[in-house]
């Protein structure tokens, strides 16, 4: 066993909690800088863009890191967003700690002062909510259209952190010729705008590209009628900062780009929403204008089952997702039903079957010899020597003939498992026309259960006639312009049943390696709008809240008293608690300072962080002279930007458009960011037991620890 002291001025947890968290400072903001993660072993490469995938693939050995993890997978766990501002917050608040230890604060007063200034933020940005219900209003009645002479020229006179909305335009996407749709095409014609009757939805099942939401288990989709040509004029260049792929003058003409796409067929959507969660779903999506078209239809096909009921939730157990690999970005889409991946064998039982009536059995758990669920009580007394006397987990001839006449004499097609599936049996299956799909989600059996009448089962010994389910179908995926898919190793294919509250994001990309990111972004978004309206508020974003809270900081920091506990008071005389308060004070307001000046450099409108800061630090000016901080952030908001400079040059296809945070998942990124900086700092001592501690034996900083 070793130990070592941690609590010196330089204190080495918080140099290695800023030094962890430093690797995710281009995570912020909408215009993401991606960073490719390389397998060691296998060689094969990994796009990633969050916060928990960074995490997930460093070698986190240490204490610390160890803590940082749990604190990511914490915020994850319940809010799934917010991932990044705690790790920003965590290294830049873990370095100002270290500032104070230099400049001999005592550890009580840095507790005291930054928990108490953290929790008056959190009370004074509650002024700046905005109820969800006056989202559509306020973002529709104060939008900025910008002048013609300026869309030509490109000069809109506002600071791309502070607008916003503007970044949806500079998502980086390898794919620059996806289609987006500017807000400002969408015509505001009062009560006529409605959401669920103008949104042309990408649901991609049967029939016509371009339909409207129908109800599940509905085969027709009629097409819309009208002129393709609107599509073409929604196209817009998406990546400008790249010179490798940046296409100003080289891309394929606007008709070829709305042929490709193939989604539109008449009227241009309703991408504002008018009367739905449009407006909200772009305002949460930060930039990612793919996920929002998604989400717009899943938004469209729920409330439209809801028949007008008034419920206006997200369901996210109704959802599901689905990478196809092969396929341009731009054929991702909504399809009822449950969409998974099989072999080019499981295919052909597919296509044999031909719309012809399935019956499904659901299995809770794996369709495996030695399966036994979590309850079971093994006899005692008995120790058992080898369960699997075949090599590698294959299953004996007599179990596998047992379950296959099992699933025969009840005349089952489709079976639907929650674990894994014994290879064996399934080559067996499929060989008698039995379609089998393991690793099915929990919900999606649920869902089959409702719609076929079925009864999951755990083993096969429980299964009667009441526990088969029928009226479910099986077909292969086929693309948005009706073409079935067919990619080689694993072919897309389909499974539905009249009537299921299922939907699945078919998320198409030609990058394997980018496939988990657009996973991550889907589900990212769809968990802030979950989250929004589950609060039944937003944050004005953009960096709108930090700026309140540094201006909150500031002025307390000028302010005799508090913040700082009763506890502090009496551990420390409050001359020593009073010299010490402007101190930490400022250490906390210097991380709000450092996180909107890295997210304002992101949108590469900033030459430097230096120069963002000093952007920074004049609409603090403005917002101290104008007397009352929100009351100025507000307007800024409310007029398109809430940071911005009126001096840079804004992009042509830049629009007036904002967006809008998370309330409780920001705040308690905020949380649980200084509340692992301030265990660390208290933390007095290092202890490593296990063979770790004869590493550092022998390792050089072995100098650092004491050896019991």
């Amino acid at each position: 066993m070793a130990f070592r002291d941690v609590n010196a001025r330089r204190h080495i947890g918080l140099q290695q909690l800023s030094a962890l968290a430093s690797t995710g400072r281009t995570f912020l903001g909408p215009v993401k800088s991606h960073k490719f993660i390389v397998d060691e072993i296998t060689k094969q490469s990994t796009l990633i863009c969050s916060a928990v995938r960074l995490l997930e693939s460093l070698d986190l050995t240490s204490a610390v890191g160890q803590l940082l993890n749990e604190s990511i997978q914490a915020q994850k766990k319940e809010f799934k967003t917010g991932m990044s501002t705690l790790l920003f917050l965590v290294g830049a608040w873990s370095s100002a700690v270290v500032e104070c230890l230099q400049q001999n604060v005592p550890v009580p007063a840095i507790v005291s002062v930054m928990s108490e200034g953290l929790n008056s933020c959190c009370e004074r940005v509650q002024c700046l909510q905005i109820p969800t219900h006056d989202v559509k209003k306020e973002l529709c009645s104060s939008r900025v259209r910008p002048k013609a002479s300026e869309s030509k020229t490109g000069q809109a006179g506002r600071d791309a952190l502070t607008n916003p909305w503007d970044l949806l335009c500079f998502q980086r996407d390898i794919s620059a010729t996806e289609e987006v749709i500017p807000i400002n095409s969408c015509s505001h014609q009062g009560d006529d705008c409605n959401f669920n009757k103008l949104l042309v939805s990408p649901l991609a099942g049967f029939g016509s590209v371009a339909s409207f939401v129908k109800a599940a288990g509905d085969k027709s989709s009629p097409a819309l009628s009208g002129s393709a040509g609107t599509a073409s004029s929604c196209i817009t260049q998406k990546l400008t900062h790249s010179r490798h792929f940046s296409t100003l003058g080289k891309g394929p003409s606007a008709s070829q780009q709305g042929s490709f796409q193939g989604h539109l067929s008449g009227p241009p959507a309703d991408v504002c929403g008018c009367c739905g969660l449009g407006h909200l779903a772009v305002a949460l999506s930060h930039g990612n204008q793919s996920s929002v078209k998604l989400l717009q239809s899943i938004a469209a096909y729920q409330q439209e089952r809801a028949e007008g009921s008034g419920n206006s939730q997200i369901n996210i157990a109704e959802i599901v997702t689905c990478c196809v690999l092969g396929l341009p970005e731009s054929y991702s889409c909504v399809s009822p039903g449950f969409v998974t991946l099989v072999s080019p064998e499981q295919a052909s039982v597919i296509k044999h079957f031909a719309d012809k009536p399935l019956r499904v059995l659901l299995m809770d758990g794996d369709l495996m010899e030695g399966y036994r669920h979590l309850g079971f009580n093994r006899p005692p007394n008995v120790r058992t020597i080898l369960e699997h006397p075949s090599p590698q987990g294959w299953a004996g001839d007599a179990w596998l003939s047992t379950t296959l006449d099992i699933l025969m004499s009840f005349e089952v097609n489709l079976v639907l498992v929650k674990g894994n599936v014994c290879k064996n049996l399934m080559e067996r299956c499929t060989a008698s026309r039995i379609l089998v799909v393991g690793c099915v989600a929990r919900d999606v059996l649920r869902a089959f259960g409702a719609a076929t009448g079925a009864r999951a089962v755990t083993y096969l010994s429980q299964l009667n006639a009441a526990s088969v389910g029928s009226g479910a179908w099986a077909e292969l995926w086929k693309s948005s312009d009706g073409r079935a898919v067919d990619l080689g190793e694993l072919l897309p294919a389909r499974i539905s049943a009249g009537g299921i509250a299922l939907l699945t994001a078919v998320l198409t990309t030609a990058l394997p390696c980018k496939a988990q990111l657009l996973e991550d972004q889907f589900w990212t978004l769809l968990y802030r709008l979950h989250h929004a309206l589950k609060d039944g508020k937003v944050f004005p974003g953009g960096g709108a809240v930090e700026l309140l809270c540094l201006s909150h900081i500031q002025a307390l920091a000028e302010q005799p008293g508090r913040p700082g506990s009763d506890r502090a008071a009496r551990e420390l005389p409050s001359p020593w608690l009073a010299e010490h308060k402007p101190i930490v004070l400022q250490a906390l307001a210097s991380g709000w300072r450092r996180y909107l000046a890295v997210l304002l450099r992101n949108t590469a409108r900033a030459g430097s962080e230096l120069e963002a800061g000093a952007s920074v630090d004049r609409h603090l000016q403005k917002a101290a002279a104008c007397g009352s901080p929100s009351a100025y952030i507000l307007e800024q908001f409310r007029r398109g930007g809430v940071l911005g400079s009126g001096s840079e040059p804004v992009p042509e296809q830049v629009t007036g458009l904002r967006v809008c945070d998370n309330v409780a998942a920001k705040t308690e990124a905020w949380r649980r960011a200084l509340d692992l900086v301030l265990l660390v700092l208290q933390t007095d001592v290092e202890i490593v037991t296990g063979p770790r501690g004869h590493q550092i034996l022998n390792s050089p900083v072995s100098s650092e620890f004491m050896f019991l």
